[in-house]
């Protein structure tokens, strides 16, 4: 027998480590399937992901039991537990996928250090990117923290084929009594949210309909977020329900069918999973960017960080239309769509000022999809702080955005209920209404906390200062 280890992939199909399990069976026995509710881990998670999560695995246990095995499902340290697994299965291998994260490094190691101590034999391999980080670096042998670059040698490199789904003989015939435990079990209440069907079918549905028809307006509508142009694949990438070499083979066959800008645009989404590679290499080779910047400034940034103005960000009523819909889909649907991830960054950090971290740390906490490597790169590129980040004196115009992206107001009508029925051009100039006009129009709806012009002025200041240019 040989333990299969499932964390963040929870799938059968381009599994390469299960596959690697599978393909050596003759030898070494049947894979046992085994997933383990690490509490060290769920100490860092939060209500949406949980969801996310128990659905996955449910659907991962379904798929098995249909192939006449089963998921082995156990609570506690996994350093203990899998060896204990490999004593009651009779098992001489464990085999996992890699994952690169501060704390799954510390984890595995523990977890090698116990096999090794019991004598057992274990395999990792890559799997969650297609290049693995350090293996895409600049000439001089540095790890990239420049994405042009990267995403240049990125697409270059061959990609390997989806590895194929095993056989049932290649599976063990177990039968599990025990369910799974409930949120409640793990200590967490039901999500507010309205998380999305999680899985491999459902994440195969999402990637075939957008590879039918967003992918080749992806670049020209991806940042308008009622057009329906975005894939919603990256909670599946977060928990590993679809493998990256079976979306990108997709996406590939969707380029050989296109030419012009509809093969354009399928190369700009491709560039999405190769900014999510570069943020997992950003993570792997600097652990230090989950509570520190990236970039290095002379002097202190000094954030404001006012409670107030805070909360007023979170519970999504700043004044500013475009900010509040987003924060609000974020509660309502543990997901956001990716323009105004960006717009609601720059509002906290530059119109705000508020340290980055602290709109990361609420998104790690309503977000089905986070992501660390992910949403530490975009907070700190909002912020002016990460890898090639936004520069310091670009700062979002939160009205510009709104009337940009959505021109007609449909989706800040959508989240915003207090604005629902408001016209477009009063929405887009609610920062310069009068008071009176403001209450005629939606008197549920806040005034601006803030001006924008005169934020953006102290926010390029509060940089400059950084950098050590001024000492006003």
């Amino acid at each position: 027998m040989q333990l299969y280890w499932h964390r963040r992939d929870l799938r059968v199909s381009d599994n390469r480590a299960l596959a690697t399990a599978a393909d050596d069976a003759g030898g070494r026995g049947e894979v046992v399937p085994v997933f383990v509710f690490d509490d060290l881990i769920l100490e860092h998670a939060a209500a949406p992901r949980v969801r996310y999560m128990l659905d996955s695995l449910a659907a991962l246990r379904g798929r098995y039991r249909d192939r006449g095995s089963d998921l082995v499902a156990v609570r506690g340290d996994p350093s203990t537990l899998l060896v204990d697994l490999v004593e009651e299965f009779d098992a001489e291998r464990v085999v996992w996928n890699d994952d690169y994260s501060g704390l799954a490094e510390e984890r595995d190691e523990a977890v090698r250090a116990a096999l090794s101590d019991a004598g057992i034999e274990y395999d990792s391999v890559c799997d969650a990117v297609h290049h693995e980080p350090g293996e895409i670096r600049t000439n001089a042998g540095d790890p990239y923290s420049v994405f042009t670059y990267f995403w240049k040698k990125w697409l270059d490199r061959d990609k390997a084929d989806p590895y194929p789904e095993p056989g049932d003989e290649r599976l063990a015939s177990i039968d599990e009594d025990d369910g799974l435990p409930t949120i409640d079990e793990l200590g967490f209440e039901e999500p507010d949210s309205e998380v999305q069907t999680a899985g491999t079918e459902a994440a195969r549905e999402r990637l075939a309909d957008f590879c039918d028809d967003a992918i080749f307006r992806y670049a020209e509508d991806r940042d308008y977020p009622t057009r329906d142009a975005t894939s919603r694949l990256s909670a599946d990438l977060k928990w590993g329900t679809i493998g990256i070499r079976e979306v990108y083979e997709a996406t590939e066959a969707a380029k050989s069918e296109a030419d012009g800008d509809r093969e354009e645009s399928v190369e700009v989404f491709q560039s999405q999973l190769a900014w999510r590679e570069f943020y997992t290499q950003v993570l792997y080779f600097n652990q230090s960017v989950v509570s520190e910047n990236y970039k290095e400034y002379e002097n202190e940034i000094e954030w404001r960080n006012d409670e107030g103005e805070v909360q007023a960000w979170k519970d999504g009523e700043t004044g500013y239309p475009i900010v509040d819909a987003g924060m609000r889909q974020l509660r309502e649907a543990a997901y956001r769509h990716n323009r105004l991830r960006m717009v609601v960054a720059s509002f906290l950090t530059k119109d705000l000022l508020v340290d980055w971290r602290e709109g990361y740390d609420h998104f790690r906490e309503l977000l089905a999809d986070h992501d660390t490597g992910n949403d530490n790169g975009g907070w700190q590129w909002a912020a002016s702080t990460g890898t090639d980040a936004q520069p310091y004196f670009r700062v979002f115009n939160p009205m510009t955005q709104g009337e940009r992206y959505d021109p007609d107001a449909e989706y800040i009508r959508e989240y915003v209920s207090e604005l629902a029925d408001v016209d477009a051009d009063t929405i887009h100039s609610w920062h310069e209404l009068s008071a009176d006009e403001r209450e005629d129009a939606a008197p549920d709806y806040p005034a601006p906390i803030v001006d924008h012009g005169e934020r953006r002025e102290e926010a390029i200041s509060m940089f400059e200062r950084a950098r050590g240019e001024t000492d006003d």
